[in-house]
């Protein structure tokens, strides 16, 4: 704690008295009044390193830092403040981008005549005359959508022969007298885990839509459902995750029953997986069971546990340190910030030059980049010389002193070069995470669910649809759904493109 001093000057009597007493008294008093300065010093240091450290946290948002944007408030969002630079293209459409402009279909699916019965300038009559050709218009619409009930009925049959009586076989996925069918647990499955759609509201589609009623019990059975016919393909998901060159990870705290849990992901650029754990730390990723069996590269932000993998090479994400650049450069007025990003960025632009060509960059250019990142280094550590220890004080903690933001990141980057640059070194590697992160940022708020298993549920399929879309289809609900709800629970489902 800080506290309020009062300094003691010396009057003018005290003064004089010192003077007649001789030089060693003079200094004494001297030595007392500098002794009070330096107390002083020290306390407006630690004061000014108090207040920067409150403007500093104060001043992070998801757009310099890694906090998400839900932490941001309901404050206006300055755009001006994205990482992208302006180029020299005209906002819109490029030349040579493929447009999505409605046409015209070569088979619709009805056709409506509207016949011209008379003449408009004479007003003879048309209805005998043959048309020698059309004018024809096409209008795209959704047809009327009604729930369609559907009757199986198996025949029974009593043997002439011996009595017996004989009854026809159900399909396999009718078990019940009155059930739902696989297309409306595809809905109720689909608007509530891939679009995050409440229960609730999700009911009040169906009864919107098709004009039947669905209970709230539905909806949550139909995620349950689905999320057991699915395991072959979690399973699935997982494997080829583990044996995918680069592989994308990230945690995110999210609220279950009120209590703190965090969602965890990994990620390659064609499969997601999630998994919610009580922990953050290595506990929760080795219950999530892809790390301990990955041997590629595994990109991430520097939280420190996923270090202890050491089976496995690393990278960390430079979409993360730009934003911490960026925020030291704003916050701190360090032009040394702004160099490394600007380094970082003419790396990038180098390796996608050269991508389509070769496979690596050429030495000399390699052991430029070295040198200017090295350089760079060197000037953010003497622009942030490490503070001279403070005098220990009664009640102070002991340990290693708290660093500041700047000294904190330039420490990352000279420590952890090689992981900084893997980008560079190799182009397997990308220079950020994937950002599969759109859904993800959305998942904390959505699988915030009052019930214990229902986040594990929801975080089972948050993946599901998406992986479906990839493979082309743009049927609604997507056939592997439906599929993967009349598969055979013994057989199981797997549905699983090729990484």
């Amino acid at each position: 704690m800080i506290h309020p001093m009062n300094i003691q000057i010396p009057t003018d009597e005290e003064i004089h008295t010192a003077f007649e007493k001789g030089e060693s008294a003079v200094l004494a008093l001297f030595h007392d009044v500098a002794r009070q300065m330096a107390e002083l010093a020290q306390q407006l240091a630690k004061q000014g390193e108090a207040l920067q450290a409150l403007q500093a946290r104060l001043s992070k948002d998801s757009r310099n830092s890694s906090k998400p944007p839900s932490s941001d408030g309901l404050g206006k969002v300055k755009r001006t403040a994205s990482l992208r630079k302006r180029g020299g293209k005209r906002s819109g459409g490029q030349p040579g981008h493929e447009g999505h402009t409605l046409m015209a279909s070569e088979h619709p699916d009805q056709i409506e005549t509207h016949t011209a019965d008379s003449c408009a300038n004479c007003q003879a009559s048309l209805a005998e005359i043959e048309a020698s050709g059309y004018e024809e218009r096409q209008v795209f619409d959704i047809p009327a959508i009604r729930i369609e009930v559907t009757a199986h009925r198996a025949e029974v049959k009593i043997c002439p022969s011996c009595g017996a009586t004989n009854r026809g076989d159900f399909p396999s996925d009718v078990t019940q007298p009155v059930q739902y069918g696989a297309a409306v647990k595809s809905w109720a499955a689909y608007f509530t885990n891939h679009h995050h759609i409440p229960v609730e509201r999700t009911a009040q589609i169906f009864n919107d839509l098709v004009h039947h009623t669905v209970s709230e019990a539905t909806v949550l059975q139909a995620s349950e459902a689905l999320s057991v016919c699915i395991e072959p393909s979690v399973e699935a998901v997982k494997a080829q995750l583990c044996a995918s060159e680069v592989l994308h990870v990230d945690e995110s705290g999210l609220r279950v029953e009120g209590k703190l849990h965090w969602l965890h992901v990994a990620s390659s650029d064609a499969l997601t997986h999630y998994a919610v754990h009580a922990k953050r730390g290595k506990e929760a990723m080795d219950a999530a069971g892809i790390l301990e069996a990955f041997r590629g590269t595994a990109v991430h932000d520097h939280w420190k546990p996923y270090f202890k993998y050491d089976a496995c090479h690393h990278a960390l994400c430079n979409a993360h340190h730009l934003r911490e650049l960026r925020f030291i450069d704003k916050q701190y007025q360090q032009p040394w910030a702004d160099d490394m990003s600007e380094l970082l960025l003419e790396i990038k632009a180098a390796v996608e030059e050269t991508l389509p060509q070769a496979t690596g960059l050429p030495p000399e250019w390699l052991e430029a980049f070295e040198r200017r990142y090295d350089e760079i280094i060197q000037e953010g550590f003497d622009a942030n010389p490490l503070p001279l220890p403070a005098p220990e004080a009664e009640g102070s903690k002991r340990g290693r002193r708290k660093q500041t933001p700047p000294r904190n990141l330039l420490l990352r980057l000279r420590d952890f070069k090689a992981q900084v640059l893997a980008f560079m070194y190799d182009f397997r590697v990308p220079f950020g995470r994937v950002d599969d992160w759109r859904g993800f940022r959305r998942l904390p708020v959505a699988v915030a669910v009052p019930f214990g298993d229902g986040a594990s549920v929801r975080l089972a399929l948050a993946p599901f649809p998406a992986a479906a879309r990839r493979t082309g289809r743009a049927d609604f609900p997507h056939p592997a759904l439906i599929q993967a709800f009349t598969s055979s629970r013994s057989t199981g489902f797997c549905f699983a493109p090729t990484a």
